[in-house]
């Protein structure tokens, strides 16, 4: 697949096998919930980041590596942009957000289609005029007349000098390999900085801690203040004969209040027990092993405000 087909490409030299290839990086953002963690496993083709209900679910700059042909392709997930409570983690992952628009090939400005938010407008605010930025109208299974699109896009262009604009749902997978189409195209002439079957950059340790945020969230649902998190305290890997692999797993959920501590454990224990257990399940898939998982719960009462506290926790 070479995007360049419209002029013929001058011939390789001898041993330059690698001249043909594309690849670059291109960051997801947007508002907080709007489905860009959802996108980003869809372009993967396999879960790196969670996704929940919950707003201010991705906490961290998550990348995620496909290799399409020719072209490889460094998507970076990020936080949404925060705009409300200026707190240190908030602060924190505005800073994220910040840092990935920064330095990359091109950017995905994902909306859901026919709305625009005093929120959208803050993120869209943060795009640099030099970089390319595709309009990505996500959930368009949600919008019910297409034809009310059409001035709604006048508009959005009136806003950002947008590059193209790419109507779509992250879950019909045509509409993704379109995506791939049109991104290819944006990335330079480079070799791949990845191996072709490699998918993120983060570790199995990091996706494990993620891994039981998303089920602390899913089955907390609203109650829960999106300010808890979880701290992996151990990542062993030990030899299995029967299992081939085994990994052993230590996690602590942090919560602000002795409230909130109560209702994760749940009556007798059962909804961290099945936190646990729905943690385990999805890990044996992802990393292809038999998984043993312990989780606590401690109350850390204002952590979400405290500087250094924030930084131990692993956020930037």
């Amino acid at each position: 697949m070479n995007p360049d087909s419209d002029s013929p490409a001058p011939a390789d030299p001898p041993g330059a096998g690698a001249s043909a290839q594309r690849c670059g990086v291109v960051a997801i953002v947007g508002k907080p919930n709007v489905g860009k963690s959802t996108l980003l496993n869809a372009l993967v083709g396999q879960k790196i980041s969670i996704t929940s209900r919950k707003a201010q679910t991705t906490r961290h700059r998550i990348t995620g590596i496909r290799t399409v042909g020719d072209t490889q392709f460094i998507f970076v997930d990020t936080p949404g942009f925060q705009t409300r409570h200026a707190t240190a983690l908030n602060r924190s992952l505005n800073k994220t957000v910040m840092g990935a628009i920064g330095d990359v090939d091109l950017v995905l400005f994902v909306v859901e289609a026919g709305r625009f938010t005093l929120a959208d407008a803050k993120v869209l605010s943060l795009l640099k005029p030099d970089v390319p930025a595709l309009l990505v109208a996500n959930k368009l299974d949600t919008v019910h007349r297409r034809g009310e699109l059409a001035p709604w896009l006048r508009d959005m262009q009136e806003r950002h000098p947008f590059a193209e604009f790419v109507p779509m749902s992250a879950k019909n997978p045509k509409d993704v390999a379109r995506l791939f189409a049109i991104c290819g195209k944006y990335l330079p002439q480079q070799p791949w900085w990845y191996g072709e079957d490699e998918l993120t950059d983060r570790s199995e340790r990091f996706l494990a801690g993620e891994t039981v945020r998303e089920k602390l969230f899913r089955l907390t649902g609203e109650e829960l203040p999106y300010t808890s998190t979880v701290v992996v305290d151990k990542f062993e890997e030990e030899p299995s004969p029967q299992h081939g692999r085994f990994v052993r797993i230590a996690a602590t959920i942090i919560v602000e209040r002795d409230g909130h501590k109560a209702m994760v454990i749940g009556d007798k224990g059962e909804r961290l027990k099945r936190i646990g257990t729905e943690a385990r399940q999805e890990l044996e898939k992802l990393l292809g092993a038999k998984v043993f998982i312990e989780l606590w719960v401690k109350v850390r009462t204002g952590w979400a405000d405290d500087e250094a506290r924030v930084r131990s926790f692993g956020y930037e």
